[in-house]
């Protein structure tokens, strides 16, 4: 019901953002689109690293929303818990093969598909593979194997693990340096440190949902600034908390006293988000 008080089309900082609706001026998401598209134009390997919350995922979909189709495949895998033949059983499926159980004859398929898609349909395949670093090292390891074409001499794939920062500390041991070797592009993505910055963000998914005045007072700013220690995931949460509660005390903005209501209610269940210093 806040929605029509405040003459909004949506909620603001959907899950789902993308386009419009997706804040694209943080130093973070420049880093990433710009490795994002060296990557489709000449395929290989990223890695993307952050805190829980700190819109690793939002981002890679809104830079996926853009890419024109056919022109691009998008592949979105999240189950990395499961064996690494049933995650390339998956991947096959995904990409219309199916799926054999033997690893060997898997590779070949999803290969041959692969090249078919590239050099046949003119289509790029783009696959992202999150929460990585619950993958397993087994599969790591594989890995730089199933990234060899043709004795290693094409890159037909687009391919991003994004997953918590212990996912570098897993790439940088050892037994997988080989894998390591092949990463063309590795970013780190960061939470708003900067309050004017927050603030852009925070301004700019109001707006894209319909709001045209200034409803949320400095105060409450600044207070939503400090609890949420940068994250948007835990911004978009206190926001639409703080704006419920606003209109049930029949308020047309939300000051302090209001996002102190909406703090109280998320972190009741859960902690404030702790960061490394």
């Amino acid at each position: 019901m806040y929605r029509k008080r405040f003459g909004l089309t949506g909620h603001p900082m959907p899950k789902g953002a993308q386009g419009k609706t997706f804040f694209d001026k943080s130093p973070s998401y420049e880093r990433l689109a710009h490795s994002f598209q060296h990557l489709l134009d000449e395929p290989g390997l990223g890695v993307l690293t952050g805190d829980p919350g700190v819109g690793k995922t939002a981002a890679l979909r809104n830079l996926c929303w853009r890419l024109p189709k056919p022109d691009y495949l998008v592949v979105y895998i999240a189950d990395t818990t499961i064996s690494p033949l049933e995650l390339y059983r998956l991947l096959a499926l995904e990409l219309g093969v199916r799926p054999s159980h033997r690893r060997g004859q898997l590779w070949s398929d999803i290969k041959k598909a692969l090249v078919h898609m590239v050099d046949e349909r003119s289509t790029a395949p783009v696959i992202i593979i999150d929460e990585a670093q619950h993958l397993s090292d087994r599969f790591l390891t594989d890995l730089s194997g199933f990234l060899n074409f043709a004795f290693d001499s094409r890159d037909l794939l687009t391919l991003w693990l994004a997953g918590l920062p212990a996912f570098g500390s897993t790439l940088r041991r050892q037994e997988h340096a080989a894998l390591a070797m092949r990463v063309s592009s590795a970013v780190h993505f960061e939470p708003f440190t900067d309050k004017e910055s927050f603030v852009a963000a925070i301004t700019a998914s109001l707006a894209a949902v319909g709001a045209r005045d200034k409803i949320i007072a400095e105060p409450a700013l600044d207070l939503l600034f400090r609890q949420c220690r940068g994250l948007l995931r835990v911004a978009a949460k206190l926001l639409r908390s703080s704006l419920r509660f606003a209109h049930e005390r029949d308020q047309s903005f939300v000051d302090e006293a209001t996002m102190a209501l909406a703090v109280d209610e998320i972190f009741a269940a859960a902690p404030a988000p702790k960061l490394k210093p």
